[in-house]
């Protein structure tokens, strides 16, 4: 297991989003790293992507929750999205459904849902407790 407090973030590979989710992240739950699994538009694919592209993500995820101990989740949908250039409305609807998703893979953490505007703010969409 590694040393520090490690939380996971499904990210667009935009690097305009990377810093200010790990920034927030890092405050938001009191932790030392964040692992970044970046894709272009991420909540639209673990939401409806192909088999083959979710189950690659779910590889990652899986890495970070076992051997880093990962307990927290962030999946987001993010303003001016090349790779999910859908409007707002939408982009909240993908990331409900990627959190199900990611749900329905059973891991032992929280999972949260965001949206980051255009000024790289967070809001909370969403959040999923694990009993």
């Amino acid at each position: 297991m590694a040393k520090g407090k490690f939380g996971t973030s499904i990210n667009c590979m935009d690097g305009r989003v990377q810093q200010p989710m790990i920034d927030w992240m890092t405050k938001k739950f009191n932790l030392d790293y964040v692992d970044m699994i970046t894709e272009p538009g991420p909540d639209k694919i673990v939401a409806s992507g192909t088999p083959e592209q979710i189950a690659a993500v779910r590889s990652k995820v899986e890495i970070s929750v076992d051997k880093h101990g990962s307990q927290v989740i962030v999946i987001m949908g993010h303003d001016d999205c090349a790779g999910n250039p859908v409007p707002k409305e939408q982009h909240i609807a993908d990331v409900k459904k990627a959190m199900q998703v990611i749900n329905g893979w059973n891991l032992p953490v929280t999972i949260y849902g965001i949206w980051m505007d255009i000024n790289w703010q967070v809001e909370i969409i969403d959040t999923i407790e694990q009993e």
